[in-house]
């Protein structure tokens, strides 16, 4: 099969790129995990997206998959930690879609995330000759108008825009988050435990400043919501059952009354 081939709609300099599907024989990196918590940072961003119905039908989403430029006729794949792209084009159900070339199988990639390793630079790397550093190959080659880091441990988030074709550091809020137009959301940082890890986590919040919760958040402000009402349900059992043992009582001592007026010849009911 001849692979298609576009060329670049933006501007890169010098360099040749063209958008070519991931050759059948080529070899993806298999790369052990930094950490635990890389995968489930990465899990929890997209969990709250999911659960705030804030991910498109089709849009792509995920973790360490394959992100594909050709330059100057060379396979070059780089695999985020985290990427969002609004719309992607739909493949056959039974095809699992194992890379993603930008322009030629959907929109461009709108946002990339680094989750710092140990590797210094590895995620600022602005090397310019092959295989490309990261930073420089989502500035230059792929052009991704938002490129994230962020380190857990110490912990330090930093957002660059895309500005004339150089990624610009931008400035927190007060909050100390970050406004991502591309999900028309705020990034930011939140210490607390996710799937029995606790650190430091990326969470949403909306244009409103409200945090979009995770499932497992959710499932837990929805059981405490049925225990509320189980509690209330209970409450007015009891006073339901309260007041039928007074108008029990009541019923009660109008019967001893009527029987000693009885006692004394007095009908009640002439009363």
């Amino acid at each position: 099969m001849v692979a298609m081939v576009l060329s670049s709609p933006l501007p890169t300099s010098s360099l040749q790129v063209t958008w070519q599907e991931l050759p059948a024989d080529f070899v993806l990196p298999d790369d052990p995990l930094e950490n635990l918590q890389q995968p489930a940072l990465a899990a929890a961003l997209t969990d709250a997206l999911g659960q705030a119905g804030r991910i498109p039908p089709e849009a792509l989403l995920g973790t360490n998959f394959a992100l594909v430029a050709t330059v100057s006729g060379k396979t070059i794949v780089k695999a985020p930690d985290w990427f969002y792209i609004p719309r992607a084009y739909p493949v056959d159900p039974q095809v699992i879609r194992r890379s993603y070339t930008p322009y030629l199988q959907g929109e461009g990639v709108a946002v990339v995330m680094e989750f710092l390793s140990e590797t210094e630079g590895g995620e600022l790397s602005v090397r310019s000759t092959f295989p490309y550093g990261k930073l420089y190959f989502y500035e230059q080659i792929l052009q991704v108008p938002v490129y994230v880091t962020f380190d857990p441990y110490v912990p330090s988030l930093e957002v660059r825009r895309l500005d004339q074709g150089r990624y610009q550091l931008e400035t927190a809020d007060a909050n100390g988050r970050f406004w991502l137009p591309p999900l028309d959301l705020w990034l930011g940082v939140w210490p607390g435990t996710y799937q029995q890890l606790t650190g430091h986590w990326l969470r949403w919040w909306d244009g409103a400043g409200q945090l979009l919760p995770w499932s497992s958040e959710q499932a837990e402000q929805e059981r405490q919501r049925a225990e509320q009402e189980r509690q209330r349900a209970e409450q007015e059992h009891q006073r339901a059952e309260q007041e039928r043992q007074r108008a029990e009582q009541e019923h009660q001592r109008a019967e001893r009354l009527a029987a000693a007026l009885r006692d004394r010849g007095i009908d009640p009911n002439s009363l």
